[in-house]
C-alpha cells in the first residue's frame, strides 16, 4: 500500500514537472516573439519615409451652422496634402487624399500626416435623428482607408433600405385605420471615425491598451462635441471593430466622473456594440461603468475566437484583453452574426450587418440573439 501511493506521488509529482515545463515553454515563446515582434516592427516603421502634409485645418467651433464650412476647410486640406504627397513620389498617398478632397466628402477632421487620421461623415448630421459612429481596429489608416470607409456606407445604405422597409408596412397601416399619411422619416447619419494612430497586426501595441488609452480621450472629446451639435435626445451608438473595441471600452469607462453626471450625459451614447472583439480590458459589461445597452457579437469564420482571451504581466506590461465579450460571464447582449470572419460584420446582405441596423435605428426587439 506504502509503494502504491508512493508511485501514484511520484506519477503526480512527475506530470506536474511536465505541465510546468509546457507552461514555462510556452511562455518563452510568447515572451520571444513579443521581444521579436518589438524589435522587428519598430525597425520597419523607422525605415518607412514620412509622408509629408500640412498641419490640420483649424476650422472655427463647429456646429450646424458651420458644418458646410468645416467640411469645405477638410476637403483643402486633404487637396494640399495630395499635392505634397505627389511631389514626394508617394502615388498611393495622393491618390487616397486626392479622393477624400471630392466635393462630395464631408470631414469633420483630416490630418494627412504619417498613417493619416480622418473623421467623415456619411448623411446630413445636422439633423440626424439616429448616428452611428464606427470605430475601427488595427491596420487602418489613410492608404486602407476606402476598405473601412466601405464598412460605413454599407450601414447607410442597409439603414436606409431598413427604414423604406419599415415606412412602406407604416403607411399601409396608418393609411388603413385612419385614412392619414406616415409620421415624418427617421434621419440617419454614419461617421467613420478613423480620430487615433491603431496598432499594426503584427506588433507588439495590438497586444495591449497603450493605443486605447492615448485613443480614449480623444473619442470621448468627439462624442461630446457630437451631442453638442445632434442634441441629447438623438440616439447615438458606437460601434466597434476588433481593437476598435478596446478604444470603445476605455472611453466608455468613466468611473472617476461618477460625481459629475452633467459630464456623463454630454459624452452618453445609447449602445456599445463590440464585433470582432479580442477583449475589453474589463471582465463585464457592468465593469465598463456605462449606461450604454451592451452588444456583442462575432461570426462563427471570425478567427480572433482562437485569441486567448486572458491577460498576464510581462515586466510590469499587461498584455490580453480578458473576458471574452461574446461569453456569458462578461454579460453583453450577444446577437447572431452569421457564419462570417473577422472583416464581414458589415458585408451587404448578412446577419450582423441587419442586427447592426436595427441597434442603430433603436429597433432592439427585432434583433436577432445568438
Amino acid at each position: 500500500m506504502g509503494v502504491g501511493r508512493s508511485g501514484a506521488g511520484d506519477t503526480r509529482e512527475a506530470r506536474a514537472g511536465t505541465n510546468s515545463r509546457v507552461v514555462g515553454r510556452a511562455r518563452r515563446i510568447l515572451l520571444a516573439l513579443l521581444v521579436a515582434v518589438a524589435v522587428v516592427a519598430p525597425l520597419s516603421a523607422f525605415a518607412r519615409p514620412q509622408i509629408p502634409a500640412p498641419a490640420p485645418a483649424a476650422p472655427a467651433r463647429v456646429t450646424a451652422a458651420t458644418l458646410e464650412d468645416t467640411y469645405a476647410a477638410n476637403r483643402a486640406n486633404a487637396a494640399e496634402a495630395a499635392r505634397m504627397a505627389a511631389d514626394h513620389g508617394e502615388r498611393q498617398r495622393a491618390a487616397a487624399d486626392r479622393a477624400m478632397a471630392a466635393p462630395s466628402r464631408r470631414f469633420l477632421s483630416f490630418d494627412g500626416r504619417g498613417a493619416g487620421q480622418a473623421v467623415e461623415v456619411l448623411g446630413d448630421l445636422a439633423h440626424a435623428d439616429r448616428v452611428a459612429v464606427l470605430v475601427p481596429g488595427s491596420d487602418t489608416t489613410l492608404d486602407t482607408y476606402d476598405r473601412f470607409r466601405a464598412t460605413a456606407t454599407a450601414l447607410r445604405d442597409r439603414l436606409d433600405e431598413t427604414l423604406d422597409e419599415t415606412e412602406t408596412e407604416t403607411e399601409t397601416e396608418t393609411e388603413t385605420e385612419t385614412g392619414a399619411g406616415a409620421a415624418s422619416r427617421t434621419r440617419t447619419a454614419v461617421i467613420a471615425w478613423l480620430g487615433y494612430e491603431t496598432p499594426r497586426t503584427v506588433s507588439t501595441t495590438v497586444l495591449t491598451t497603450g493605443r486605447a488609452e492615448s485613443a480614449a480621450p480623444r473619442l470621448r472629446a468627439f462624442i461630446r462635441e457630437l451631442r453638442g451639435l445632434v442634441g441629447r435626445d438623438a440616439r447615438v451608438s458606437l460601434l466597434c471593430h476588433s481593437y476598435g473595441s478596446v478604444v470603445c471600452a476605455r472611453a466608455a469607462d468613466t468611473p472617476d466622473r461618477a460625481d459629475h453626471p452633467a459630464d456623463q450625459a454630454g459624452e452618453r451614447v445609447d449602445d456599445l456594440v463590440l464585433v470582432g472583439s479580442p477583449g475589453t480590458g474589463a471582465d463585464s459589461a457592468a465593469a465598463l461603468h456605462t449606461s450604454a445597452r451592451v452588444w456583442a457579437a462575432r461570426g462563427t469564420g471570425d478567427w480572433i475566437a482562437d485569441v486567448p482571451h486572458t491577460r498576464a504581466d510581462l515586466f510590469g506590461i499587461t498584455v490580453g484583453f480578458g473576458t471574452d465579450p461574446v461569453s456569458p460571464a462578461f454579460g453583453a447582449r450577444v446577437f447572431a452574426a452569421g457564419d462570417g470572419g473577422h472583416s464581414d460584420y458589415f458585408r451587404p446582405g448578412s446577419v450582423s450587418l441587419d442586427n447592426l441596423a436595427r441597434i442603430v435605428l433603436g429597433d432592439t426587439s427585432e434583433v436577432t440573439r445568438a
